[in-house]
């Protein structure tokens, strides 16, 4: 059974809070969301598998830890994933980078998919799906089938701001998936936005309405 993480530590909260502001312009608001998607994946990195190893210090040989060689994939969902992609890169730059395009119908709220580029291997990788905002969580369920039809079986959710809603229902299409956010919300409004939430946040990261 998967986990459900919201992650207090004192600065995810201090940026989020500064990104929910509706005045924080195009520059800062990605700045933040880079910082918050690298501070979310140090947490869902957590348990990832370490090995001995030796190594030569100035002073002498000793056997320390060094990450187990495993493969990660990072697959935002399109469009307002890929603000996060360079925040996990930065701490993880050998991870492979695929991408799920997917939009929400207006009238149906319902996700509609229309480009999937996945690494080859994904079926070997750990992947990081990352998406800003689980509204709904049609998108999020949606792509994470796509993953797993395409033979992907360890599958972290990273968000910055859920509804309750949203991780619901992807927990009861995919009770096996951990997410990680930065924050749970208080619901949806009649339009399917996220309250208090942050606004669009593909439209704040790359300057349009």
């Amino acid at each position: 059974m998967g986990k459900v993480v919201e992650v207090n530590h004192p600065l995810i909260q201090h940026k989020l809070t500064i990104i929910r502001d509706e005045k924080v312009g195009t520059k800062d608001f990605r700045a933040l969301v880079d910082e918050l998607a690298m501070l979310l994946t140090y947490e869902a990195s957590r348990d990832l598998p370490l090995e001995d190893v030796q190594v030569k210090t100035p002073i002498q040989e000793t056997t320390k830890k060094q990450l187990a060689g495993k493969k990660l994939a990072v697959v935002p969902i399109l469009r307002a994933g890929l603000g996060m992609v360079d925040g996990i890169l930065q701490l993880i730059p050998a991870a492979k980078v695929g991408h799920i395009g997917m939009y929400r119908d207006e009238k149906t709220l319902e996700p509609v998919e229309y480009f999937i580029k996945l690494p080859e291997d994904i079926d070997q990788r750990e992947v990081l799906l990352v998406d800003p905002m689980l509204a709904t969580g049609g998108s999020a369920k949606d792509a994470i089938s796509a993953l797993k039809k395409r033979g992907a079986e360890q599958i972290k959710l990273i968000t910055l701001v859920s509804s309750p809603q949203g991780i619901a229902a992807v927990k009861d299409a995919h009770p096996d998936i951990d997410i990680y956010t930065a924050s749970i919300d208080e619901g949806l409004n009649d339009d399917g936005y996220i309250v208090p939430g942050l606004g669009d946040a593909g439209d704040r990261l790359f300057g349009t309405h």
